[in-house]
């Protein structure tokens, strides 16, 4: 029969379902994403000092608000892996080893990067305000003042030089000249004014303008003062928008004085020359980007200490999110990692420990999870086949079991021995039949057991000469019949009749079986004693009465012829002849009555009353030996011929009161000692005893076993007949007769019989 194929383990209880899985994945992957942008957004921050000013602080406190999450997972976990730890579940210290590995792995370097880059961080901030590079800037802003003073300066001597050209000039004809010192001058403007502020003539882009700028009353006093003034306009206005167009409209704005003639031709109050000359936007670019690197780098300086804290804190942060992140997905693949391992090494201990149940397999397409699935279904195949080997132990222990229950209740005696004779198995038979315990000798020989000596000793040969010869080694076995007799300490009190097989077993192992024959021979002989009787009952019969005839005619016809002495001696061998005949009759008589003996005609009867009719007759004034009952009253009906049975009731009272006579000194002692008659009803088996008990000698060992044969007896003139007749009686109706000695304090006191009768009920049945 081909073995059953191996059922897939069961995964249901060892998988999450893909659901949750895919819920797993995906929130990893938003969490990793998010921390990502966040910290993508900070460093851009640090780079963009407007960006930095409105969102670094939410942006740094958002980055924080991710790394705290991922620490408290992070912290999740390993209580988790603690608490398996302490717990003591298997494949926890797997776990955290691998746990930690991939936590150094990113520790390791992760740690060894921030050192590295906080020293880099710190230095370079300290490198950037170096004294020098303060120098530097502040030599570079002075120079640009300079150099656009120097500007404004030139411009305020040649707009003084310009103005002599109007000294002269009439303001209604003033026009002319100022287009002239405009185009002189390269200005954009060109302007004259009165004393008063009034604007007296104007030339350039701002002729077209109504609301021209108009200077102020201080600007004129100084440069009455002065004779000229210059001053640039348009730096301030700035900012931080440092375009092209924007550093046109940077300009030198210069005024001077008009002198006035001595001709007294015009009004002798001054006039005043303005001026508008433009920059060249090189030099205004580089002054305006010396003052802004300038300005920027004081305020950086200023705040310094605080720069270092936002790029340590955003590399520290990087750090930590990266360091955390790692540590978590370390954790994750070690978990990973370790799960199929894990599920590896339980099977190995649960298998280690004899437990073959359905293992836990991983659906996984690597070599992992095709590892726990082979695991799996070998551990299946290992349980079938235990399965299957435990089925056939089982059947071989029902076979053991059978065989031994057939060898318990198997009426022959089985002793299994060694090639050297020493019992290795027996079964209760055997020491049923031996009427003795076995178990002693397991382990050794018969012949350790004194009574079976001799039988041992004849076994043994006969094994031996079976072995010797090849034809009789041939043969199946060897068959024998042996007499075990009663031991000369009288330790054995019974002889028994056996017949036994021996045969070989494998391993050279012997095996003696025995039957106890003693009731067949019993039955045999009491047969052949029937036939005996009967032969001497017709045989032996016949010729008596002639013979008692013939002897007393001779006593009529002789004895008035011969003298006194010839008479007496004649009388005397007539009556010899006579009682002798006489003898031979009653002989003769029980023979026949042993061998015609008929069948008995079981009907109902009342075993109580029985008993009580057949003790009329023996009244204690009427014999010698009393007879005392004790009747059961719980006793049923039985299956019983009262005809026979009352013949077995005489029988052994006869018997028991004849072996208490000769055992007692006296007519007196006699009366003491009597005979005890009893009947017992057994509610377990259901069946009637009766028991007769004397006080007699008992019966030698020798007798007790063959009592029941005829022409066994113990008394001087028995015929051995009575027992015999008790033993066919009790066959006929199906009673279980046993015969044995009484004994008190370790002396023989008497002797027993007891009879078991069936109930009128239970046969019925």
């Amino acid at each position: 029969m081909k073995p059953a194929a191996p059922r897939p383990p069961d995964t249901a209880a060892t998988q999450p379902s893909r659901a949750v899985r895919w819920a797993i994945g995906v929130g990893a992957a938003i969490t990793a994403a998010i921390a990502l942008v966040l910290m993508f957004l900070l460093t851009l921050s640090t780079n963009n000092r407007a960006l930095y000013e409105r969102n670094y602080s939410w942006l740094f406190a958002v980055n924080v608000v991710v790394a705290v999450a991922f620490l408290g997972v992070l912290a999740w976990i390993v209580v988790r892996l603690a608490l398996r730890l302490r717990r003591g579940k298997f494949g926890s210290r797997l776990l955290v080893k691998l746990a930690a590995i991939f936590a150094l792995v990113a520790l390791v370097p992760g740690a060894l990067i921030y050192v590295v880059s906080y020293q880099f961080v710190s230095r370079s901030i300290e490198s950037w305000f170096d004294v020098e590079v303060e120098g530097a800037l502040n030599a570079g802003v002075s120079l640009a003042r300079a150099t656009l003073e120097m500007q404004a300066s030139e411009s305020a001597a040649r707009t003084r030089t310009a103005a002599a050209q109007l000294a002269t000039v009439p303001s209604a004809a003033a026009g002319v000249v100022l287009e002239r010192i405009r185009d002189q001058l390269g200005a954009s403007d060109a302007a004259l004014w009165s004393h008063t502020g009034a604007l007296l003539a104007i030339v350039g882009e701002s002729r077209f303008r109504l609301d021209a700028e108009r200077p102020s009353v201080q600007q004129l006093r100084v440069v009455r003062q002065q004779g000229s003034w210059a001053q640039i306009e348009g730096l301030d206005d700035l900012g931080d928008q440092a375009t092209p167009q924007a550093l046109e409209n940077i300009h030198v704005t210069a005024m001077a004085v008009v002198s006035t003639t001595s001709l007294g031709l015009f009004s002798a109050e001054p006039r005043f020359l303005h001026v508008t000359l433009p920059l060249p936007s090189v030099l205004v670019g580089n002054a305006v980007a010396v003052q802004e690197a300038n300005r920027e780098y004081q305020e950086r300086s200023l705040a310094r200490g605080g720069l270092r804290r936002m790029y340590i804190g955003t590399l520290t942060l990087s750090l930590f999110l990266a360091v955390f992140g790692a540590v978590l997905l370390a954790v994750l693949l070690g978990n990973q990692l370790a799960r199929p391992l894990l599920v590896l090494a339980e099977g190995v201990r649960e298998v280690a420990q004899g437990n073959l149940s359905p293992k836990a397999a991983l659906q996984g397409r690597d070599e992992l999870g095709g590892l726990t699935r082979s695991f799996a279904m070998m551990t299946q195949q290992l349980a079938d086949a235990r399965a299957a080997v435990q089925s056939s132990m089982q059947a071989v222990d029902t076979a053991r079991e059978r065989l031994q229950t057939i060898l318990d209740n198997l009426t022959s005696g089985v002793i299994v021995m060694d090639p050297s004779g020493r019992v290795q198995s027996f079964n209760p038979g055997a020491e049923r039949i031996l009427h003795m315990p076995l178990a002693p000798v397991l382990g050794k020989t018969l012949a350790d057991l004194p009574e079976l000596a001799d039988f041992a000793r004849a076994v043994q040969r006969q094994f031996d000469t079976w072995l010797a010869q090849p034809s009789q080694a041939g043969a199946a076995h060897w068959q024998q019949t042996f007499e075990l007799h009663a031991s000369p300490d009288g330790a054995q009190q019974h002889a028994t009749s056996l017949v036994a097989r021996g045969a070989g077993m494998p391993e050279n192992a012997r095996l003696l079986v025995f039957e106890d024959i003693t009731e067949i021979v019993s039955a045999q002989r009491a047969q052949a004693w029937g036939e005996v009787a009967r032969r001497l009952a017709h045989e032996i019969k016949n010729p008596l009465t002639p013979i008692q005839l013939s002897a007393e005619r001779l006593e009529m016809k002789l004895l008035a012829k011969l003298e006194a002495a010839d008479q007496a001696m004649l009388a005397k061998s007539v009556k010899t002849i006579v009682e002798q005949v006489e003898a031979m009759k009653r002989l003769v008589n029980e023979f026949r009555d042993y061998a015609r003996l008929p069948s008995a005609e079981l009907q109902p009867l009342d075993l109580n009353a029985l008993v009580r009719d057949v003790l009329h007759l023996y009244e204690p004034g009427d014999v010698r030996v009393p007879v005392h009952a004790t009747l059961d009253p719980e006793c049923p009906p039985i299956l019983g011929d009262a005809q026979q049975l009352r013949q077995v009731l005489h029988n052994l009272v006869q018997n028991a009161q004849d072996a208490t006579e000769q055992t007692a000194g006296g007519s007196g002692e006699a009366q003491a000692r009597a005979v005890l008659l009893r009947t017992a009803f057994n509610a377990e088996t259901r069946r009637v005893q009766l028991v007769v008990s004397d006080s007699g000698a008992g019966f030698p060992p020798h007798i007790l076993q063959r009592a029941f044969e005829p022409y066994v007896t113990t008394k001087a003139r028995g015929t051995g007949l009575g027992l015999a007749v008790v033993k066919k009686i009790a066959d006929e109706h199906g009673a279980p007769i046993k015969l044995s000695n009484r004994e008190q304090d370790g002396q023989i006191c008497g002797a027993q019989v007891s009879l078991s009768f069936a109930t009128a009920l239970t046969a019925a049945r």
